[in-house]
């Protein structure tokens, strides 16, 4: 008897931290850039774009485009002049045509 709770104790304890165990090694709420790359994005292509600060799980300032097929590109932080940043002009200026903002 003692051998049965032992066992059913062990095997509680074993679901137990497999479940806590996958609670925090799954994966983070957004995808993330792991790197970068400075080939343009033909301005056709692109529907949206997000910001990815480089803090907590992201690792490197980057930009996020997103194509009108669902695909996610990864393009360097936005600076003054570049063409990350002309391209995200771009988007915002089609978003408020589009509402009429």
């Amino acid at each position: 008897m003692f051998s049965n709770a032992l066992t059913l104790w062990t095997g509680a304890l074993l679901i137990l931290s497999v479940s806590l165990w996958s609670c925090t090694t799954g994966e983070s709420k957004s995808d993330c850039c792991l790197t970068t790359s400075d080939r343009r994005i033909p301005q056709r292509v692109v529907t949206s774009f997000t910001i990815q600060t480089g803090d907590e799980a992201c690792r490197i300032p980057a930009t996020i485009f997103v194509t009108k097929k669902g695909l996610k590109l990864c393009a360097p932080f936005p600076s003054k002049n570049n063409w990350v940043s002309k391209l995200i002009d771009y988007i915002l200026y089609k978003t408020k045509q589009k509402y009429n903002i």
